[in-house]
């Protein structure tokens, strides 16, 4: 995480970041950012975060494993607009080590510091070649670890 995303408000203490500009292709009938771009940018987020911890996905195929998403919470805080700079932050809340992980994620604007969504995303552990629910494998359990809360 760089100077600029430390120094936002986040619940854990490391997040893993990336940053993303509100285009005209994000903006809605009301003149602010659409909600599917919200969910884009937090699955762009946690594919980052799971390329950076060594799990891209030629490392699911050779494993045999993948995460699928399996339900979303989306909190809108506040809106975004066109041009604005938000900073999406994520970490691994919750991990049962068996099926299930939740990911936690916070946006911010940064012009102003101000969270526009808090979210969480619950992950299952699926089979590469059948889609079907599996444990998660060694090298899940360890890569995917709680980041503590401040």
């Amino acid at each position: 995480m760089d100077d600029t995303a430390a120094a936002l408000s986040w619940p854990v203490a490391s997040p893993h970041c990336i940053e993303v500009r509100v285009g005209a292709h994000d903006i809605d009938a009301f003149d602010h950012t659409n909600n599917v771009s919200y969910l884009r940018w937090l699955e762009q987020c946690a594919w980052s975060h799971t390329c950076a911890l060594g799990l891209d996905m030629a490392a699911y195929h050779r494993i045999g494993a993948g995460c699928v998403a399996r339900r979303h919470e989306l909190d809108y805080l506040a809106p975004s607009f066109l041009d604005d700079t938000l900073i999406v932050g994520t970490w691994i809340e919750e991990n049962d080590g068996r099926v299930t992980m939740w990911r936690g994620y916070r946006i911010i604007r940064l012009s102003d510091g101000r969270a526009v969504m808090n979210a969480r995303t619950q992950w299952a552990c699926v089979d590469m070649g059948t889609g079907r629910p599996r444990r998660q494998p060694e090298a899940f359990v360890a890569a995917y670890q709680v980041s503590p809360r401040l």
